[in-house]
């Protein structure tokens, strides 16, 4: 972990790559207090970062627009896009940035429908409030940052308040409730996987005949819910057999089968090869 507070206009810097879970990521955190008309870019990042404008003004430009963004909002920068942005002359900006990734924090973002069409959003005060709620967050996440667990915990907050704020419900989706069936699905494979679940019990989950719920799995995936599973499964185990030294058994009945035999035949299927020629495969 690096740390820098002493650069051209640099409050605080810290590069903490704190990357040991796929779905929530935090790379770099860091407030900058601009001079007047400092301007960055133009700049394509590897990773998406967010920004908290805490007092001033400035500009960004991204996919050919041009935002002015002033005190208590927020701008996101996602991976792979060009972007500039530059202080104002006579009220130069103050901002707090988190450089972030992984799925859950892709598909929050999808979700709040932040991107480079729509990156800027207000932060709201509440009534009475001299920092807002993602001020005092992002105080916490600086004081702590070396905390790398409490670190990933403010990152949750963090996506608790960007879904909470900015998310639609629901209601004011387009998704149809076949649609909201098929995500229970997968919800339920991907937390229950490792239990001898049937494609009955996820039925009973949604309230629906098994019949209607696999039609309707069926015509949105292009699958059956019990080929989703069991690819679902063998996913898990070829990673547990190029990360782990378990038994091909050990793996087999931690991925949700009861016997060898069966785990075999279904990882054969789907990947062409048995579990211990897939282990042993150097380019796999």
């Amino acid at each position: 972990m690096n740390t820098k507070t002493d650069g051209p206009g640099f409050d605080f810097c810290a590069f903490l790559d704190y990357d040991k879970s796929d779905e929530v990521r935090l790379y770099e955190i860091g407030r900058y207090v601009a001079k007047t008309c400092y301007s960055y870019g133009p700049v394509i990042r590897p990773r998406g970062i967010l920004h908290y404008v805490t007092s001033g003004k400035g500009m960004l430009q991204i996919m050919g627009k041009e935002y002015s963004i002033h005190e208590q909002q927020i701008f996101f920068i996602p991976a792979g896009i060009s972007a500039y942005y530059i202080a104002d002359s006579e009220d130069p900006w103050t901002y707090c940035w988190a450089h972030l990734g992984g799925s859950a924090m892709l598909e929050l973002f999808n979700e709040c429908e932040l991107n480079e069409m729509q990156p800027v959003r207000d932060v709201k005060l509440r009534e009475g409030e001299t920092k807002s709620a993602l001020q005092r967050l992002m105080d916490d996440l600086f004081e702590n940052y070396e905390r790398e667990y409490f670190s990933i915990a403010k990152t949750y907050e963090l996506m608790d308040f960007l879904h909470s704020s900015y998310a639609r419900s629901e209601e004011e989706t387009n998704e149809s409730l076949q649609l909201q069936y098929v995500r229970t699905v997968i919800k339920f494979i991907q937390l229950k996987f490792s239990e001898p679940i049937h494609v009955e019990d996820i039925a009973m989950t949604c309230g629906l005949n098994r019949s209607y719920l696999s039609r309707l799995f069926h015509e949105a995936t292009g699958s059956t819910i019990k080929d989703f599973l069991s690819t679902y499964r063998v996913n898990m185990a070829k990673n547990m057999l190029k990360k782990t030294d378990n038994t091909i058994q050990f793996v087999a009945f931690a991925v949700g089968y009861s016997d060898i035999f069966t785990f075999s035949k279904a990882f054969k299927r789907i990947t062409g090869m048995s579990p211990s020629e897939y282990r042993s495969s150097p380019d796999i």
